[in-house]
């Protein structure tokens, strides 16, 4: 735990790292608010309150703990849900609906077939892409109230084009709850900023150049950007890939098509009011590539991307608002 003082009002920010959701975290906040009334939390409760949020997290939706809400689900041991899945599933479901099903958790079935999902992959043909069909949509689920009913038990779900920014969320609600009034929370490179940083300024936030290979965040930036109140989420095709006969395949699935996108953009990042939205459609502007996502922003006034292309050997921004 690191300490970083600030001038006014002598506040302290405190930094709290660790390992959450197969990767780390990093939370930084201000022990005072804005009249230098220090918060109520010491920061040990603060972190036994965030290492319980993580906790719900993981036994609700990840696809990596077989106890979970989800694995269960998955499995068809159970259709019993939790708060934290049903909020989830809802807020998917309406942006499946309203991306005309580009934004999809019900593609895991495709996403275990590429190996980008909770399996490994395995030999791959167009006969099974096109049998995985007639399980994929939100509507092949529906909630009744606490459970959750499957049109056909080979249906799956995975959450983690969403998860790790609604985490984010989930985390700022329980520093709001401890009346903090200034932090920064990063998982697994997902952002969320509220008020200011130690220097009193909105939130400095690197965006990773898309080379293949930058395997370490903030190695080699490509954008800084400042936000403050509002989510950043950065989703590419750069880290999570591989190559097989001379052609990369990337993480970014098409759930009409059944594959991996091909196409210039590289990586997009998203602003949104929350880290939830900002993830969801960090995603679907990496289904729909960058002519597509440059439209998509236009009409989308609470929405901000910088879009990373390729264009010959050059990798060019656009900032699309």
């Amino acid at each position: 735990m690191l300490l970083a003082s600030s001038c006014k009002h002598s506040s302290t920010y405190i930094r709290l790292t660790g390992l959450a959701q197969g990767s780390t975290y990093l939370i930084t906040y201000s022990e005072t608010d804005e009249k230098g009334v220090s918060i109520a939390a010491t920061a040990t409760e603060v972190q036994e309150r965030i290492d319980a949020g993580f906790e719900r997290i993981n036994n609700s939706v990840s696809g990596y703990h077989q106890g979970s809400t989800l694995s269960r689900i998955n499995r068809n041991e159970s259709t019993q849900t939790d708060s934290i899945f049903r909020d989830l599933f809802r807020i998917s479901q309406q942006i499946w609906k309203e991306t005309d099903g580009l934004f999809d958790p019900s593609g895991a079935p495709l996403y275990d077939l590429w190996g980008f999902g909770f399996q490994q992959r395995a030999m791959i043909s167009t006969h099974q892409i096109d049998s995985l069909q007639e399980f994929i949509g939100m509507d092949k689920f529906r909630l009744d109230g606490e459970q959750l009913i499957k049109t056909n038990p080979n249906a799956r779900l995975n959450f983690n084009a969403i998860a790790q920014g609604y985490t984010c969320d989930y985390i700022a609600r329980i520093l709001d709850s401890l009346h903090i009034q200034n932090y920064l929370i990063e998982v697994g490179g997902e952002v969320y900023a509220k008020g200011v940083n130690a220097q009193e300024k909105a939130w400095r936030i690197g965006i990773d150049r898309p080379e293949d290979g930058n395997n370490q965040p903030g190695a080699q930036l490509q954008e800084i950007v400042n936000i403050s109140n509002q989510g950043l989420v950065t989703s590419g095709n750069y880290r999570k890939f591989y190559v097989e006969n001379g052609k990369k395949y990337a993480h970014t699935i098409h759930p009409k098509t059944g594959e991996p996108v091909q196409h210039n953009l590289l990586s997009a990042t998203i602003l949104a009011t929350n880290a939830t939205l900002a993830d969801a459609y960090a995603t679907y502007c990496m289904v729909l590539g960058l002519e597509a996502s440059v439209e998509f922003l236009s009409s989308r006034p609470d929405l901000q991307g910088y879009l990373i292309y390729s264009e010959g050997d050059a990798m060019l921004t656009v900032v699309a608002q």
